[in-house]
């Protein structure tokens, strides 16, 4: 229980996430860890409570359901401002690489997709990716080509993040119908 905390240099993390459940089992298996947690389920909670909490870490869902409401990607931008030294981590169940090059553009820590449990969380927030030494072999090559679909959906969160998330702006870039760009950012990505 202990270990965690004699192998990390922070103590006290955030858990950004609008799905109470996961928010809540994540936050309870980080205590049982050792760390003290607080959790908000939106930016604007996240943001006022980074104010008073003060964390060394925060962990953040990319995709908040409120529509229209300020992504994970916005509250990295705003949270850099309340707690600069803080390491944060995106968590997402739709990774791709536009939204991963992103959130390290903006000071993201790491990037993980969905399922990741409380250790995975705690490793890549406990790494110091400034140290030669404790960087991560890069992973091996694919074996195929990554499926149209894939490419697809790479290309659309691409375009996506270009037009500074604006559905409406990426729909008439891309020569869609903004409805028909809602339904395919609504479904997972696909497997490579």
């Amino acid at each position: 229980m202990s270990d965690w905390l004699e192998q990390t240099s922070f103590r006290k993390i955030m858990v950004v996430d609008d799905d109470a459940p996961l928010r809540e089992r994540l936050a309870r298996a980080l205590r049982q860890r050792g760390f003290e947690v607080t959790t908000a389920a939106d930016v604007p909670e996240a943001l006022e409570l980074a104010r008073q909490f003060l964390p060394e870490a925060v962990v953040l869902d990319l995709k908040m359901s409120a529509a229209g409401g300020p992504s994970g990607l916005d509250a990295l931008r705003e949270l850099r401002t309340v707690v600069p030294l803080a390491r944060s981590l995106i968590l997402t169940g739709y990774g791709s690489i536009a939204t991963a090059l992103e959130a390290v553009r903006l000071g993201a820590w790491d990037y993980l997709t969905k399922p990741a449990d409380a250790d995975q969380i705690l490793t890549a927030l406990a790494r110091n990716p400034g140290n030669p030494d404790e960087a991560e072999s890069p992973p091996p090559l694919p074996l195929e080509a990554p499926s149209l679909e894939r490419l697809e959906w790479e290309h659309i969160q691409r375009v996506l993040s270009d037009c500074g998330g604006n559905v409406s702006q990426a729909a008439k870039v891309l020569g869609l119908h903004r409805r028909s760009l809602q339904r395919k950012l609504y479904k997972y990505p696909p497997e490579r």
